[in-house]
């Protein structure tokens, strides 16, 4: 690599070396020295021009690109990114800001679409509802009602992931740990996962399944085990990743749920199984990434629905408070998702 400080240094001593051997013919051939000097000028001049165009030229076009930018086009991008000095670095950092911009930009018109999809067919159906009554179509009865109650816990779910996704952005947060036992809170989680899928017409993007033919297993060893962490944070953990899992589960399929003491003292190690398709190893870098839903045909499970994509990155984000890991694990099999827990709080700011 050749900066941009050793272009100058050469620069100068070209000049120098340049204006010396003039001088020196200048000498030995009698030839008058301000002949030498314009001479010796111009070429300095033109030397010098040569290297300042190659200079000046990428931060003209960085600057226009940086305009453009800040305009919110993120399309464009800086050539000479493979220069071998500082300004190729600058550019190629240039390309990254506008790709995560762009990126960003991408995501958030992604959200407001998927949330807007997502208010809109609640808030229809509890309208439908409620004109009803209002109507005197239908009489406000239990049925009723109960149809109405479940349109609003659906907004609410949504309206729980958004700001979850809003403290993920400020990192406002407040871990509220305590010791607990692994069998009996693991057994409430899947209860409450089976008991969602029972519930009729219960929609998928609600962050909670409704497959009734996947049976749910839970594995604890030892029986006793316990562990330390925020119960709300890791419920949403194993929530997640139950629902992904029934999701891309085949028919009949069969989740595993499996809690280990860790490598460490008081860690806890968690795992999640299914026997679907599994993640492809060119995804499994990004599955964790907001709104990443799957790119490759055969992850759309038979309760697959795509959702918002933010599932997963929630969990990411609860276990990253816990001082944690979350990743995908070699399996012959289907896809499995393992959690570890070190045991302690990390300190918060």
């Amino acid at each position: 690599m050749i900066s941009i400080k050793t272009k100058l240094g050469a620069l100068v001593v070209g000049a120098v070396l340049l204006t010396s051997g003039l001088a020196l013919v200048a000498i030995r051939t009698s030839t008058e020295f301000r002949y030498i000097t314009i001479f010796a000028m111009i070429a300095t001049l033109l030397i010098t021009q040569f290297v300042a165009q190659s200079l000046t030229a990428p931060l003209d076009e960085m600057n226009t690109v940086a305009g453009s930018i800040s305009r919110g086009d993120f399309s464009r991008r800086v050539r000479g990114a493979d220069r071998r000095d500082e300004l190729g670095d600058l550019a190629s950092t240039i390309n990254r800001m506008a790709d995560d911009l762009e990126a960003v930009d991408r995501h958030r018109k992604e959200l407001v679409a998927n949330v807007s999809h997502e208010l809109r067919t609640p808030i229809a159906a509890l309208r439908a509802v409620l004109e009803n009554v209002v109507d005197g179509v239908s009489e406000a009865d239990p049925e009723t009602m109960r149809s109405a109650l479940k349109q609003t816990e659906r907004l609410g779910r949504l309206v729980e992931t958004l700001l979850d996704l809003s403290r993920l952005d400020n990192g406002v947060v407040q871990l509220r740990a305590r010791r607990f036992e692994v069998w009996p809170y693991l057994s409430g989680v899947l209860r409450e996962a089976n008991l969602a899928a029972a519930q009729r017409g219960l929609p998928s993007t609600s962050g909670l399944h409704r497959r009734t033919d996947v049976h749910l297993h839970l594995d604890v060893s030892p029986s006793d085990l316990t562990a330390y962490a925020d119960v709300e944070r890791l419920h949403q953990v194993m929530a997640n990743l139950i629902d992904n899992a029934v999701k891309h589960s085949p028919p009949h399929g069969r989740v595993t749920v499996r809690a280990r003491r860790g490598p460490y003292p008081e860690s806890l190690e968690l795992v999640v199984e299914d026997e679907g398709p599994g993640i492809p190893e060119s995804e499994r870098h990004k599955v964790f990434e907001r709104f990443n839903r799957g790119t490759a045909p055969d992850r759309q499970g038979p309760g697959s629905d795509g959702g918002t994509g933010l599932g997963l990155a929630i969990a990411r984000w609860a276990v990253d408070l816990h001082g944690g890991g979350i990743g995908v694990a070699e399996s012959s099999r289907g896809c499995r998702i393992r959690v570890t827990l070190p045991g302690s709080l990390p300190l918060l700011d």
